[in-house]
């Protein structure tokens, strides 16, 4: 696995299953890069606490709500009148391509906020994960666990 949160994002996003269950999390209200790093956390064992978890939503809320939400909106808005209008779809193209580059700027501070989190600590498998999908209403458990399993085949 990748040592950096953006490379191991990617290559868990380009797994079997795992788009699908990315979007359907999305759907219901979790922010899927917390949900990544929570499982990146998890693989190099880094300990899961409040505080940490804590410090975790304090940097990604603000980014989200603030700036992936409105390009995500913005993108959706497009969907349908783009299909039949080039220039607007074109537009559309960038737009998302700003959504998956403000993702990328959040993945890199939720990294930079663990950085100092010492690794090979023992933590309960489901702890992180559980954490950063906590307060996600209409999120189902079982896809939690489909995204360890499609990760790390356990």
């Amino acid at each position: 696995m990748s040592a950096d949160l953006w490379s191991f994002s990617l290559n868990t996003y380009a797994r079997p299953g795992v788009e699908g269950l990315c979007l359907q999390w999305q759907a219901a209200g979790a922010n899927v890069c917390l949900l990544l790093c929570g499982l990146w956390l998890e693989h190099r064992g880094v300990g899961c606490t409040e505080q940490r978890l804590q410090a975790l939503f304090e940097v990604a809320g603000p980014w989200e709500v603030n700036v992936v939400k409105p390009l995500r909106a913005l993108r959706m808005q497009w969907k349908a009148a783009a299909v039949d209008d080039v220039e607007l779809n074109a537009l559309r193209e960038q737009v998302k391509a700003l959504e998956l580059e403000a993702e990328r700027h959040l993945l890199l501070q939720l990294e930079r906020t663990a950085q100092g989190w010492p690794q090979a600590e023992v933590t309960e498998r489901s702890a992180w994960l559980e954490g950063v999908a906590a307060g996600t209403a209409n999120l189902d458990r079982d896809a939690l666990h489909q995204l360890r399993v499609a990760v790390t085949g356990t």
